[in-house]
């Protein structure tokens, strides 16, 4: 599989909504979310969700592996929600990227997408965190408030409540050292 540029990724999402069989939204999920963003890191998968019309949706999927095939590229259908509890309004903050053919193309909450990446707690899902409050694309406190919302509901994502607290404060650790360059 090919690691994934925002090129890449475009040319894909400009494909992928030529063909789509109907309208709809397209959502990206974490570190091809993040790489048009402008995240430096690499990501070798598209992490996706999508809504259309239910009798849509199969040839959607079929359209989708198949283009993902012929350009090597491994997409991944991601139901966020079943990860991590998404905060209050996740869907009012997704952030348009463009309407490709038939398709409105999103990035996801941010603050679903940090959240995911704390409770996995990975050292680079970590640092995809850093640099969303670093380029100021999510503010800590927000993200403080977020996690808390839906700190009491981890449980029914598999989530250990005590592994995501400690997750969170290495990232509040992070947010607030200064940084030495």
């Amino acid at each position: 599989m090919e690691p994934i540029t925002s090129a890449t990724l475009r040319a894909f999402l400009q494909r992928l909504g030529e063909r789509s069989p109907g309208p709809g939204a397209f959502y990206l999920l974490g570190g091809s979310a993040l790489c048009l963003l402008g995240n430096p890191r690499t990501t070798l998968d598209v992490d996706y969700m999508f809504e259309l019309e239910a009798g849509l949706a199969e040839q959607f999927q079929a359209i989708l592996d198949e283009l993902a095939v012929q350009m090597r590229l491994d997409v991944e259908a991601v139901p966020l929600a079943e990860f991590v509890p998404l905060p209050p309004q996740a869907y009012a903050r997704r952030r348009l990227v463009e309407r490709f053919g038939q398709l409105d193309v999103y990035i996801f909450d941010l603050y679903s997408i940090a959240l995911s990446k704390i409770a996995r707690g990975l050292e680079a899902d970590l640092e995809d965190v850093e640099f969303l409050l670093r380029e100021g694309l999510i503010s800590f406190e927000d993200l403080e408030r977020h996690f808390h919302a839906v700190l009491p509901d981890a449980p029914r994502a598999d989530i250990v409540p005590a592994e995501f607290q400690a997750y969170f404060d290495q990232v509040r650790r992070r947010a607030t050292s200064p940084r030495i360059d």
